[in-house]
């Protein structure tokens, strides 16, 4: 198996994040893909490559150019507000929410920065669109492996992606590299792909911009929105609409699930994905379920990734995996590799 390895990742580099109430250091940290990649490297599981290049049409196909644009300019913006800014991250502090407006884009900078996020806890950096934007290429270059034939083939990039929409960051996330992924196998020839997304946290993102297409099937197995984060997105009975009806399904889990419960609702989402007939899966593959997590509430061991990668592998689909969450930063290179390493 291939990895297509962002080598512009930790240029993204949070200084702080709003975490319940409070402003706290990090979670999402460069270390996080650096173990994957020193154990990936230790255990010699396939060539580890840069990604290759992709124009904005790619990215496009799943953002805004409105967002795109947003992006590629704010930490320009956040300096022209002030000089010092160079030093300090940026972080949203004011949201439209139900009956406001989203159409007119403010001139403020506060009000964009609101306008296109969701929440107080993913910094804009000085390195964050160039990181973002290496990363979906790794997604983009991972599933042009399986067009081309491949088996499976795993985008190692952070920051992750899963929780941002066609128009919104947050979650840690800015560019939905499995959605990218996603269709970018419907636009090499695969006429149904599955999105299976096995982080802690529902991929609200994902499931926003395919829930109203039947191409598309998006499965995720997560914390219970009730109390877990995101929490406005992941009930069960988010099942799609229009043309997407029934190509969504939502399992959440209490916490303290281990993984005797979480690979039943793993087998569920599984023959759901086979009675849809998908021809390709992508898997956003985040770790933050095991029970070392500082910011989840599942139970896993390390030797249940090696399971779970035995299984995604038996379905028989050519997959595409997705570095997404997993925050027990020095457990995390083990755990992703070990499910590379079972599927395998």
């Amino acid at each position: 198996m291939k990895t297509f390895y962002n080598p512009h990742h930790a240029l993204h580099r949070g200084q702080f994040e709003m975490y319940r109430g409070a402003l706290v250091p990090c979670h999402e940290v460069p270390a996080r893909a650096d173990h994957v990649l020193a154990e990936l490297q230790r255990r010699k599981l396939g060539a580890v490559l840069n990604p290759q290049p992709f124009d904005a049409a790619a990215l496009e196909s799943i953002h805004s150019p409105r967002y795109l644009q947003f992006l590629q300019t704010a930490w320009a913006q956040w300096i022209a507000i002030d000089p010092a800014n160079a030093a300090r991250d940026a972080l949203p502090s004011v949201w439209p929410t139900r009956s406001f407006r989203t159409d007119i884009e403010p001139d403020n900078f506060a009000a964009r920065m609101g306008l296109y996020s969701f929440d107080a806890g993913t910094p804009l950096t000085s390195g964050t669109w160039v990181a973002a934007r290496a990363g979906a290429e790794c997604a983009l270059s991972a599933a042009q492996q399986l067009a081309l034939g491949a088996r499976a083939a795993f985008a190692l990039s952070r920051p992750p992606g899963h929780h941002a929409g066609a128009d919104f960051f947050g979650g840690y996330c800015f560019i939905n590299n499995a959605a990218l992924a996603a269709q970018h196998l419907r636009d090499s020839g695969f006429a149904r792909v599955a999105v299976l997304d096995v982080d802690y946290h529902h991929g609200n993102g994902t499931q926003a911009i395919f829930y109203e297409r039947p191409d598309v099937f998006f499965a995720s197995l997560h914390g219970d929105p009730r109390t877990e984060y995101p929490f406005f997105l992941g009930h069960a009975d988010e099942t799609g609409v229009g043309a997407g009806l029934g190509a969504n399904l939502n399992l959440p889990l209490p916490r303290g699930t281990d993984f005797a419960r979480w690979s039943q609702a793993l087998e569920v989402s599984l023959a759901a994905i086979k009675r849809f007939g998908a021809q390709a899966l992508v898997v956003s593959l985040g770790v933050d379920t095991f029970a070392g997590d500082p910011i989840s509430g599942f139970a896993l061991q390390s030797d249940d990734y090696l399971r779970m990668g035995e299984r995604l592998a038996a379905v028989g689909l050519p997959t595409v995996l997705v570095f997404e969450g997993g925050y027990a930063v020095d457990a995390v290179g083990v755990n992703v590799v070990n499910v590379l390493q079972g599927f395998a």
